[in-house]
This record gives structure tokens, sequence and C-alpha cells, in this order.
């Protein structure tokens, strides 16, 4: 086993694989960013490296900083949690060629392999496993897009070859919105995979999302095999399915296992298929293969969908899965340990048949999102009161304490609460139970929403599809549900005491020491001007603000009477800007295209005029409120 491990992550998956490590007598190193030097991952890791300013392409996708912290701590191996670095290729393949560091992940030639859709469509394809029709090849031209569409039908899908939860996708209805749908999905493919190839598939009108977990052993490691040993069936281990189809906009929110529309035949012929395809790309360590399965919208929730079902291969997640925790509760079986074991050269310490269900288990991602407003992400908060929920059948992860500052740099989640029971009708009463004594104050999330599920009939009978959350749901509902239940975002300072914290970090040859200084009726720690307060932004500046004529502040930037400013409504990166000064602009037209909690988001003018100036461009990062075009 490692004596180290690095945890090339953040958050609440950090600290889930530091836990793992704790218990196995491995030492940990977290690496973080200047927006998260409080972060609950470091102060849990043994030992602490900075990597970076708060952007993440400067700190946590920064691979060649990432190793070099990796050798600073004399680590031997590093984990990629999910996200991030933890399906790129290359950098597992930079681990690989690290001397003395052991990526604890799939090789990177089954990634690569695996990685890029329309390789892994063929191998699936060979081995037998069902597909979606769609391209083989990556697409370029929009006429390709339409000759698919007149064949198969419409709507069409076109998938970024990098993608993954609705990022990198576009849904074309017609072949006139086609060329817009093309270039949006190659754009955000390059965005976000740094791969603006993309390919098509026909769009399932009625899905479930269902994907099973699997392990897969390395033959290579036993002394029995060579070198080159090919991964065999028998080296796969399938742990059961997940139901991931409450989703929106391509994004899970709630996930349970087992899936409650499947019968015990469809989820053999799945579960086989899944380590059919494994076994086929030649893949290792642990990863999970995701299926489409048509749902039968006249079906009756007491009858499961049978045998002769049509289910197709969506794609693999090389890596471990956010929802992970929910096969952890039904097998008592620690993927992460496994991913450690087989990355050491242990091997997997289960079988096939030593594999067991018990009971149900669903998990609830407790995001800093307004539901009720489109599921907008919270752009600031700090933990007034955080106390989570206990009791049998009932696991909380997470990093964040009582009172924390949230960090909005990266992504939404808070926490995940995982409930178990004996059947899904005690799971569910649970889960209703944990999510009531959920108590959290001072920043906004979803748990109303989750509560509005657990009375929902569609997803009590088990017979949503992923498109029912966008499609179906009375907006109404959630919105009566989060003014029952929900909390508001509140930044720190609001106290009636002033409070100073004096916190100092201090970095030798990168690794962090802490020294905390905290004062109450004391004056503020005076800041230069134009500087930076210190918090987790890396000493970023905000761009200037514009001003009215009227009076009004907007930092300098003048608007002219009867003209408009155009402003950021939540913290992002500007992935486009699609007018230049001079330009006639009407209302509705998009002005540029902003990235935010890994979703693109078109900015439109609210009314027409000619822009005046332009103060974004492509890359740059923006707070909620920052200007970005002027109209007069």
């Amino acid at each position: 086993m490692f004596d180290k491990v690095l945890v090339a992550n953040r958050g609440e998956i950090a600290v889930r694989v530091m836990r793992a490590c704790a218990e196995l007598g491995v030492d940990t190193v977290a690496v973080y960013s200047d927006a998260d030097k409080h972060g609950g991952h470091v102060r849990y890791a043994d030992e602490a490296y900075n990597v970076g300013p708060a952007r993440a392409a400067d700190s946590y996708l920064d691979g060649e900083a990432v190793v070099e912290a990796a050798r600073s701590a004399g680590a031997d191996a590093i984990h990629p949690g999910y996200g991030f670095l933890a399906e790129n290729a290359d950098f597992a393949a930079r681990v690989e060629a690290a001397d003395g560091i052991t990526w604890i992940g799939p090789e990177s030639d089954a990634m690569e392999r695996l990685g890029e859709k329309t390789h892994a469509r063929r191998v699936m394809d060979d081995a037998d496993v069902p597909i979606v029709p769609g391209t083989t090849e990556p697409v370029t031209e929009v006429d390709a897009v339409t000759e698919f569409g007149d064949e198969y039908g419409y709507p069409v899908a076109i998938k970024a070859e990098g993608g993954g939860g609705g990022r990198g996708m576009k849904v074309v209805e017609s072949a006139a919105a086609a060329e817009e749908a093309l270039e949006s999905a190659k754009r955000e493919g390059e965005a976000y995979f740094s791969n603006d190839s993309v390919y098509l598939e026909r769009y399932l009108q009625t899905p479930r999302h269902v994907e099973v977990q699997i392990v897969a052993d390395d033959p290579a490691a036993s002394d029995d095999a060579g070198a080159d040993a090919p991964v065999t069936e028998s080296d796969v281990v399938h742990l059961g399915e997940r139901d991931c189809s409450l989703q929106r906009r391509h994004q899970k929110v709630i996930e349970e296992g087992p899936s409650p529309a499947l019968s015990d035949e469809l989820r053999e012929k799945i579960g086989e298929a899944a380590r059919r395809g494994v076994a086929a790309a030649d893949y290792t360590n642990a990863g999970t293969v995701e299926f489409l399965v048509e749902e039968d919208p006249d079906r009756d929730p007491s009858e499961p969908l049978g045998p002769d079902t049509p289910f197709y291969f969506l794609e693999v997640n090389t890596r471990i899965q956010v929802e992970h925790t929910v096969t952890e509760e039904l097998t008592g079986i620690d993927i992460v340990k496994e991913q450690l074991r087989v990355a050491s050269g242990e091997g997997l310490s289960v079988s096939q048949g030593d594999v067991e269900l018990e009971g149900h288990a669903i998990e609830f991602r407790i995001n800093a999102e307004n539901a009720a407003d489109d599921f907008q992400p919270a752009n600031e908060g700090s933990l007034e009161t955080y106390d989570p929920p206990g009791g049998i059948g009932v696991r909380v992860d997470d990093a964040l304490r009582q009172g924390d500052e949230l960090v909005t740099d990266y992504d939404s989640m808070i926490a995940k609460l995982i409930v178990w029971g004996s059947d899904r009708e005690e799971c569910l009463a649970r889960s209703k139970r944990a999510l009531a004594e959920y108590d959290l104050e001072g920043v906004v999330t979803i748990v109303p929403f989750h509560r509005l599920m657990l009375d929902d009939e569609r997803f009590v009978d088990g017979t949503h599809t992923t498109k029912y959350l966008d499609e179906e749901l009375d907006r109404e509902l959630v919105a009566e549900a989060q003014e029952k239940w929900g909390t508001e975002s509140s930044s720190s300072g609001g106290d009636d005491e002033e409070v100073t914290e004096r916190e100092f970090t201090v970095e030798v040859n990168g690794k962090r020491f802490d020294v905390e200084l905290e004062e109450r009726g004391a004056p503020a720690i005076p800041v230069p001007e134009g500087g930076s307060g210190g918090g987790g932004a890396g000493g970023a500046q905000r761009p200037p603000q514009a001003t009215s004529d009227d009076g009004g502040d907007e930092g300098g930037v003048d608007v002219a009477e009867g003209g408009e400013a155009i402003d950021a409504e939540m913290q992002g990166t500007i992935l486009s800007v699609d007018v230049d000064e001079g330009d006639e602009v009407a209302a509705g037209d998009v002005v540029c295209v902003l990235e935010a909690m890994k979703m693109e988001n078109d900015v439109v003018a609210e009314r027409g005029g000619t822009v005046a100036s332009v103060h974004v461009g492509e890359g740059d990062s923006v707070d909620m409120g920052d200007v970005l075009i002027v109209l007069e």
C-alpha cells in the first residue's frame, strides 16, 4: 500500500478520499488555490500545498503544479477525485511518467480510448453493447447534422467528444437550428475539454439515465500474468446500478439505487453489458458505464421495465462518480479503498460472487442554488448555522463547517446527503426526516426542492425521465417549497459587533503553515487602495464598473442618457463576445456567452441599441454585477 497520497481535488470529494486513506494508514496531501486556503480539505489533510490563484486553469487544472506538489511532499501516488483533472488522459500520462508516483485510476491509454466518445462507441459496438444510433466519427459540417436528421428524424443531439453532464451537448429540433447548435457545441467542447470535436446521436424522447458502477482488477499485477495481460470479464466486477434520471439541464440532483424502474432481468442484462464493454476496453480501476433506458410513459409504477426494454450505451466515466456513495451504502464496499488497492498492486478485495445489494439508497446533492430561480447558484454566503442530520441510515459527505464562507469559484456543492433504508419506502420516509433535520442558515440551498420531490407523485412512483424537471414539473410548486423551507444567502460582516480576523498564511517552498487571530470590536485592518483584502480571490481585482450620467455608481464606465449597461448576472468566465463597438443589436440578441457552474449561458440585450463599448474579452473572469457591454 502507498505511504502518502496527494489528492488532486478540493471540497467534499477530497475529504472523502482522505478518509479512506486514513483508514488504510496512508498519509494525505492536499492542494489548494488561493480561494481555498481555508477549505475543509486543507484542514483535513496531513499537509497542504498551494498550487496557484483562484482561477481553476491556474491552480487545480495546472497539471505541472500538481505533480510538483506531489514531488515536494514526497507523495508516492495521486488520486484525482472527480472533476478537474480526473478524466484528463494527458495528466494521467504525466503522472505515470513521473518517477516514484503512481496514478490512482485507469491507465491513460484506456482513459483516452473511452474519453473520446466516438472511439468509445466503436469499442462498445464491437463488444456487442447496444449503442444509440449515431456517428462514430467526428462531425465538422452542418450538412452532416441535417442529413442525420433527415435519416433518423429530429431532435438530434450534438455532443462534444470529451463532454459529460450535459456540457458540450446541444439538442437540434430542426434543420434551421443546426448551424447555431453545432457551433455552440464545438465552442463548449473547446472551452471545457480543449477539444472541439463533436458527434451526433438520435435524441431519445423518454430516457431514463441508468449507470453501472464497476471496479476492474489489473491482471498484470498477478504473479501468473504477464505485463501485457488483457483485462477479461472475470477481472471486472459490477456493483449494481444507480438511477440518475432526476436531472435539471442534464445535471443530476438526486441519484438512487437500485433503479425503481428495472426488473431483475433487465438489471442483469445491463450489468453484464457493462462488464463486457469494460473488459473490451482493457480498463482497470474504478469507473461507471452509463446507459439510457427507454421508459414506457404508460407503464404502471408497480410493473417494472421488462428484459426486452431497449437500452443504449451512453458513455464511460473514467473516474469515481459524485454518486458512488449510493453504491457503497448498498454493497458495504468502499470504492475508494478498492481504487487504492488496485493501483498499489494489491488487487481487488471482492469478486463478482461477493457482491450483494441490500436495501435502497438515495443521494441528495446539497447545492448552494435557488431551485425557484431556475437553480441559480449562490454567489455569496456564510454558513452561520450548519447542523447536518444523523441517525440510522444517514450519511453526510462534506468539507465545510459552521462559520465557513462559501467559495463560489468552482461548483455549487456544499455536501451530499445519502440515506439508506431496508426498502425504497423506508428510504423515502427516512429521507424526509433527514432533510427536515438538515439545519443550514446563511446560504441558499436546494434542500426545499429535495423535500418537494419526496412528495412528488412521479418521483415517488419512479416513472420520471431525465426530462421531467425541465419540461413537466410545475414551477409554482418549487417556488412554494422555497418560500416554505428555504433560507437566504448572507455575507459575513453583518453582526452588530465588528469582528476583525487576522489570518496569516506562510508558505515555505509552497507548503502551507497558518497563523490565525480573531478580535471582536477591534478596528478593521486597513487595505491599500486598489489592493486585495486577502480573501479567497488570489488578489484579483474586479474590472471597472459603469457609471450612469444621473449619478448612479457603476464604477467609472460612462453610460449615456437612455443607454443600457448589460451586467453579469452571475460569477463566471466569458466564453465568447459576439458583438463589437458600433454594432446594432435588437432586443433578445446574444451579446456574449458566459460559462457559470458548468453551464453555458447566453447574455442578451433587453432592448435594442448600438454597442457603445465592450468591457470583457474571451477568457475573462467576471463577478456578478460586472459591466460586460454598454449600449447607447
